[in-house]
C-alpha cells in the first residue's frame, strides 16, 4: 500500500519502456487516474524509469495534469494564466515563479481550510457564500497583481539588458 504524506517512505512507482506504470507498494500496475486518485488522497510516491532509475515524478504528475485538464470537466488553469506561465520559461525571473506558486497555493490550501471549517460550524445555518467569495477575490486579485509586477519586472530586465548591450 502506498504511503501517507509525512510517513516513512513514498512509494515507489516504476515507468517501464511501454509506458506502464508499475506500483511497488502494491505489486500491481496502475493508471495515471490511480496515480491522481492517491495524489488526492494524500499518498505519496516517486515515479523513476525502470531501467535508468531516472526520477520521472514531475514529467508524470505533469502528464497528470494535462489528462485531467483535457477531459474538460473542470478546468484550472486559464488560458492566460498558462500563458503567463509559459512566458516565464528561460526568463531570469523563471526562477522566482516555483517558490511563488508554491507559497500561493499553501495560502490559498489554508483559507480553504478555513473555508470547510466555517461550513462545518455554520451547517444548520446560513451558509457563508460571501466568505468564500470574499477570500477567492483576494487570492486571485493577490496572483494577479504578482503575476502583472513580475512580467512589468521581466519587461524593465529586458530593456535594461538591450541598453547595456548597445
Amino acid at each position: 500500500m502506498a504511503t501517507k504524506k509525512g510517513g516513512d517512505k513514498p512509494t515507489v512507482i516504476k515507468k517501464y519502456a511501454n509506458r506502464r506504470l508499475y506500483d511497488t507498494g502494491r505489486s500491481s500496475y496502475v493508471t495515471l487516474d490511480d496515480l491522481c486518485q492517491m495524489i488526492k488522497e494524500g499518498y505519496d510516491f516517486v515515479v523513476y524509469d525502470a531501467k535508468s532509475g531516472e526520477d520521472l515524478t514531475r514529467s508524470v504528475m505533469t502528464q497528470i495534469i494535462v489528462e485531467q485538464e483535457s477531459k474538460g470537466e473542470t478546468n484550472l488553469l486559464p488560458t492566460n494564466f498558462l500563458k503567463q506561465l509559459i512566458g516565464f520559461y528561460g526568463d531570469n525571473m523563471g526562477q522566482l515563479v516555483p517558490n511563488y506558486l508554491e507559497q500561493a497555493f499553501d495560502d490559498f490550501t489554508k483559507k480553504q481550510d478555513q473555508f470547510r471549517d466555517q461550513l462545518n460550524k455554520s451547517f444548520g445555518g446560513i451558509f457563508p457564500v460571501n466568505a468564500f467569495e470574499e477570500m477567492s477575490k483576494q487570492n486571485i486579485a493577490m496572483f494577479e497583481n504578482a503575476m502583472k509586477a513580475f512580467t512589468a519586472f521581466t519587461a524593465q530586465n529586458k530593456k535594461s539588458d538591450q541598453n547595456t548591450e548597445k
